[in-house]
């Protein structure tokens, strides 16, 4: 028998330990790392820095010679003077030709020098959308994970509460026994603790569903054994309340990535304001040609020697006139790199291109510009507005939500005096259980309370320090 305890209790134990060793707690850090590595919107962003470097590559490649070259090989059916007896018949012939040319351009209206600018102006963008994409994901996991704080703290409180009621129930059927209270108050300890359960349940239920928002926004499915880690976060006195909503304001400008992105499409407007400028200016371009042509049919050559022919007769002698002509002889084609030298051909010059009219097009492209200009700067105006009103009112939450944790904390204070005496007073028999129960669940809402406004305080503080360019 004490072997089968021993093998039950090893078991037990291994059970427990398994479990443990399954359930991952993740700490705030790690949450945030995570959710900066997994997020799809990060993801996406990271690809639009990456595109921006392409466009930068491309940008750069305008400033180097353009290189191209090209070969073909033809055959050639049809009718065609035939070189060995001079007939004309359908022949076949074949060649080849190759080619290479070389251009850079030497002025386009300062277009290639715009371009570039404007590729690293726009992967500056981008990488300022990314960091503040990381900040608002950041920001977003840091509420989710005091939420779970919040609930599982709830939660204990509420396991806590109920462990009181079941222990009142115990002392008051003593106290009944005793001939202290009557059969009655019974009944409403009893109901009290009844509601305490819903209470414990319901508790439960929103620390498990925060414990899945929090995991579905880490992109982790396995619900059940994610959990956060035993952090005690205490009520932080920050500096930055010291600081006037200006000041905040003023060193946000300096700091925020969102700003810094919009200043940064301010630019880039700019630039293509320049570029569609730049097509109004003539372009000057260098370039160089060069050519060959491979023939693989049959030649004449000459022989060295000449032929004398008759061409026509004197009238007055009737003398025969003759003309000396070379011989010559048909002779196989001349060798690849033979040809390849004697037939090739150089050209090379400068292009210049004036714009004269487009149809309004360039003018126009100008137009539209300077009008996504002004748009942009009206957007970048416009958050300058949103960020300092964010800041005054998370700034205003910060201080009420404080103010609002310190009468939490003396209101709880308050009720728990009252509760002892209220205590102390039902377990003397001169408090009914109504007026002792309704003494309790002051006690129990004034404990909530401050759970709430204690986790309320930390994350609107944390916002504003945010804004302030403090670390999360």
């Amino acid at each position: 028998m004490r072997h089968l305890k021993l093998i039950l209790s090893t078991a037990l134990f291994l059970f427990t330990l398994l479990l443990s060793a399954q359930m991952k707690e993740y700490t705030l850090e790690e949450c945030v790392l995570i959710a900066l590595e997994k997020n799809i919107s990060i993801q996406q962003s990271e690809l639009d820095v990456s595109s921006a470097e392409i466009d930068k590559d491309d940008a750069f490649g305008s400033f180097l010679p353009r290189v191209n070259a090209q070969s073909q090989h033809i055959w050639n059916n049809g009718l065609s003077q035939n070189i060995t007896n001079g007939l004309i018949e359908n022949l076949t012939t074949q060649f080849s030709s190759f080619g290479g040319n070389v251009g850079v351009t030497l002025f386009n209206g300062r277009q290639n020098v715009n371009q570039l600018s404007r590729a690293n102006l726009n992967l500056l963008a981008r990488q300022y959308q990314l960091e503040n994409m990381k900040d608002d994901v950041s920001l977003f996991v840091a509420n989710a994970y005091l939420q779970v704080m919040f609930n599982r703290e709830f939660d204990q409180v509420q396991r806590y509460q109920l462990e009181l009621a079941k222990q009142e129930l115990q002392r008051t059927q003593l106290s009944i026994e005793a001939g202290i209270l009557t059969a009655a108050e019974l009944f409403e300890i009893e109901a009290n603790i009844a509601a305490q359960e819903q209470a414990v349940i319901q508790a439960e239920n929103a620390y498990r569903l925060s414990r899945i928002s929090l995991a579905q926004l880490l992109l982790i499915t396995d619900y059940e054994n994610f959990d956060i880690a035993k952090e005690d976060f205490d009520i932080p006195f920050s500096e930055i309340l010291n600081e006037t909503p200006k000041d905040i304001f003023e060193k946000a400008l300096t700091l925020r990535n969102d700003i810094k992105f919009g200043i940064t499409n301010i630019e880039i407007a700019e630039k293509d304001i320049d570029l569609a400028k730049g097509a109004t200016m003539p372009t000057l371009s260098a370039f160089y040609n060069y050519n060959t042509r491979i023939s693989y049919s049959d030649r004449l050559i000459n022989t060295g020697t000449t032929i004398e022919t008759p061409i026509g007769i004197v009238k007055e002698n009737g003398a025969i006139v003759t003309s000396q002509f070379p011989q010559r002889t048909v002779a196989r084609p001349l060798s690849f790199t033979e040809q390849f030298t004697q037939n090739d051909g150089q050209s090379y010059g400068l292009s210049l291109n004036i714009p004269i009219f487009n149809g309004l097009s360039v003018k126009n492209n100008i137009k539209r510009r300077q009008l996504n200009l002004k748009r942009l700067e009206n957007q970048f105006e416009q958050t300058k507005l949103d960020l300092e009103n964010t800041i005054n009112q998370a700034y205003n939450n910060a201080q009420g939500s404080y103010k609002f944790y310190e009468a939490s904390e003396k209101t709880l204070i308050a009720r728990q005096q009252a509760f002892e005496i209220a205590k102390q007073r039902f377990e003397a028999g001169v408090m009914n259980s109504f007026d002792y129960i309704q003494s309790r669940q002051r006690y129990q809402i004034a404990a909530s309370d401050i759970i709430r406004a204690k986790f309320d305080y930390i994350f609107k503080l944390k916002v504003l320090e945010f804004y302030f360019g403090l670390e999360l």
